[in-house]
């Protein structure tokens, strides 16, 4: 796409490509402030509470309780990050995924371990810990009293990802710039903005670094219904920036890349500005669309504008695995293994009710593998027995064929989320996993790889028995035998999403 154009396409996007039109939000907001969801987390007498609870202050450099000695492969750190500020002033967010980011490093050296967590200081949470309220919208809640966002990253959170980048780490959001923050200090550096004509174009939670080193991304614009595209260079700078038109703009929220090509699997939920306009927060102007199936975006990596769109049945999805190709007879196969539900309960009840320290069962999600032939314009998909989320591969395997990948899994019927760690192989569905116990809380788990041998799985557990936050190191071949060392906090953390490891 020639950058006259692009030019023209963002201009007319606005400046909340996020967002779209913003309504007067009076009526939602006096609504929103006559609940006590504050008092109902408050008395709420669940013990794993704490994995969504408010860290009052930023948490120093503390030293963990390491039992065994951890692999020399995993010397560095593991970043991590997820929403942690989720109340402010008396009022609590109404969904997980609202919360103030707070980044994490663990610093490991065999039989030393150290961890750091800061807040964010994003424009939004500086100037709202000043006034001691919430002044912004967010994905899922409309405070009282919210002002209108001057622009996407005027409300970012940067509570989603992160991507260790030349010495510095992106703080990653959905709908708005990466925030840079000093690999060693955590200390908030600004926004990144790729190029001027960029800036606060949605640059989403999920890039894909070739093995090469090339960095892909997108971004959504829902109220546009506009998929910006992105190609980084292994140095970190710009290659190529672009927006592609897309009927019923859905949530996307993660992709996938082979060798040629970038994969979305774009799930039937879809944006209605109408909704927007009336006053509904950004995820409840999205509305369930199953007939429309779920659509899989094929672009083609050198030319933007070859494009092919297959279909599979309706369900929703966040993460993808990895994905690859293959030449055949018939046309070039895509497979790409996700995580799919059937609906997309997920977002909409079970995040929200764990902020008032509620378990609402939803529909358990499914390691899948999706086959999509390029030649017949066909698509087809194997759900395999293994409940998951959090797909990890080993980083090498971008884009290639691989056969393992790491999840968390073990729903349990009295908590939210999972309880142990598995690794499965996508083409014969075998798995070992290794469970927490029952006072346990997965996170997502890393692999690590070590030269030509397993590799490492890396990840950590809230433990709400003791309160406390675990890091774990399994090797990667034999995972069911449970770690070869452990880093133990004093303090439990709260629940956060994803993370990156970077070697010393």
């Amino acid at each position: 796409m020639e950058r006259r154009e692009l030019l023209r396409l963002l201009a007319s996007a606005g400046a909340l490509p996020l967002l779209g039109p913003l309504a007067t939000l009076a009526p939602l907001a006096r609504a929103a402030g006559t609940d006590d969801w504050q008092a109902q987390f408050e008395a709420a007498g669940a013990p794993w509470k704490s994995g969504f609870a408010t860290p009052a202050n930023d948490l120093p450099l503390t030293r963990a309780t390491v039992r065994g000695r951890f692999p020399d492969a995993v010397a560095g750190t593991l970043f991590r990050i997820g929403p942690a500020g989720h109340d402010l002033g008396g009022e609590r967010y109404h969904h997980w995924f609202d919360g103030d980011g707070m980044v994490h490093r663990f610093v490991i050296d065999g039989t030393d371990v150290r961890h750091q967590g800061r807040y964010v200081a994003t424009p939004k949470r500086v100037a709202e810990v000043k006034a001691g309220r919430r002044m912004f919208e967010a994905f899922g809640t409309m405070p009282p009293g919210v002002e209108p966002p001057t622009s996407a990253d005027s409300i970012n959170v940067a509570n989603t990802s992160v991507l260790p980048m030349q010495g510095e780490v992106l703080a990653l959001w959905e709908g708005g710039s990466a925030t840079r923050i000093d690999a060693r200090t955590l200390d908030t550096l600004g926004v990144k903005t790729w190029r001027p004509d960029l800036a606060g174009m949605p640059f989403s939670a999920h890039p894909k670094v070739d093995p090469d080193g090339t960095v892909w991304n997108f971004g959504v614009s829902s109220g546009q219904g506009l998929l910006a595209l992105y190609e980084i260079a292994p140095e970190g700078t710009l290659r190529r920036a672009a927006v592609v038109a897309v009927a019923d703009m859905p949530m996307v929220h993660d992709f996938a890349v082979t060798e040629r090509h970038l994969v979305f699997l774009m799930p039937p939920l879809v944006y209605d500005s109408k909704r927007k306009e009336a006053g509904a927060s950004f995820l409840d102007a999205h509305v369930w669309r199953p007939e429309l199936g779920m659509r899989a975006l094929v672009v083609d990596k050198q030319n933007w504008e070859k494009r092919q769109m297959l279909s599979l049945p309706a369900g929703f999805l966040f993460h993808v695995g990895n994905a690859w190709e293959e030449e055949t007879p018939r046309g070039t196969l895509i497979h790409v293994d996700y995580v799919r539900s059937d609906n997309a309960d997920s977002v909409f009840t079970s995040s929200r009710e764990v902020m008032r320290a509620r378990r609402v069962k939803s529909t358990e999600p499914h390691l899948t593998v999706a086959t999509l032939n390029l030649g017949t314009d066909t698509a087809t998909q194997q759900t395999l027995a293994q409940e998951a989320e959090f797909p990890r591969i080993d980083p090498r395997r971008v884009g290639l064929r691989h056969r393992q990948v790491v999840h968390a899994t073990q729903i349990r019927p009295d908590l939210p989320g999972f309880g142990a760690v598995a690794r499965t192989d996508v083409e014969t569905g075998r798995s070992q996993r290794f469970s927490y116990g029952a006072q346990a809380m997965v996170e997502e788990h890393v692999f690590v790889p070590d030269g030509s041998k397993p590799g490492w799985v890396l990840g950590t557990v809230l433990d709400f028995g003791r309160q406390k936050t675990v890091l774990s190191c399994f090797a990667a071949d034999h995972l069911g035998a449970g770690p070869v060392a452990q880093a133990t906090l004093p303090y439990a953390l709260p629940l956060g999403l994803h993370g990156a490891f970077a070697p010393a």
